[in-house]
């Protein structure tokens, strides 16, 4: 299965390269970076990636939103928010990392659905979309074939989670000690969230 990295200017670099650390263990999965027009892409920290037009995704594909800084301006981008909306509707599973969730709240698709974000950025995310049943505390959510996460290193647990989800938790274990990375297997537990809750 595709997995396709929807990419923007000023898009947050761990919100994609820490998934995609992940996802790219599994040999069931292909990766592939798509923006709006196509061309290079610069993330917040200055790298640079090389994408397609996003019209070339595989529609049946996996989706993964990042967040970052070019969310605040992005989420009033019509045509952006269309697309988004193409693909995240047609997408198998949609997976979202930090602010990565206002631009899919945008779309309405997460309209009665529960939802988390990063903190710092709650109040702003939560503007997006009053229908949405925004969750504080939380790592990550699953709600039916969507995912969001909190911030930043959130989606590196998110998508650990995915892959116990789609592979079980020995593969996801299996990852995360490859990587000799401390998984927070509980997507309940979120210690950044204020005061507990």
């Amino acid at each position: 299965m595709d997995v396709n990295i929807l990419l923007f200017p000023e898009f947050e670099t761990l919100d994609v390269f820490g998934p995609i650390e992940v996802l790219g263990h599994i040999k069931e999965y292909s990766l592939h970076y798509f923006s709006l027009n196509g061309g290079i892409i610069k993330s917040r920290q200055n790298g640079l990636v090389v994408t397609e037009p996003i019209e070339k995704a595989d529609e049946l594909g996996i989706i993964l939103i990042p967040g970052g800084q070019g969310t605040r301006s992005l989420i009033n981008d019509g045509e952006f928010i269309k697309q988004l909306e193409k693909y995240a509707a047609s997408a198998t599973y949609c997976l979202t990392v930090c602010t990565g969730s206002a631009l899919l709240a945008k779309t309405s698709l997460l309209n009665g659905k529960k939802a988390t974000s990063n903190k710092k950025a709650f109040a702003w995310v939560q503007g997006i979309n009053s229908n949405v049943k925004w969750m504080r505390k939380a790592r990550w959510i699953k709600d039916g074939k969507y995912y969001t996460s909190s911030g930043v290193s959130a989606g590196i647990d998110m998508s650990l989670g995915f892959v116990a989800d789609q592979f079980g938790h020995t593969m996801a274990m299996d990852i995360a000690k490859s990587i000799e990375y401390l998984w927070n297997s509980d997507k309940n537990n979120d210690p950044f969230s204020e005061n507990g809750h």
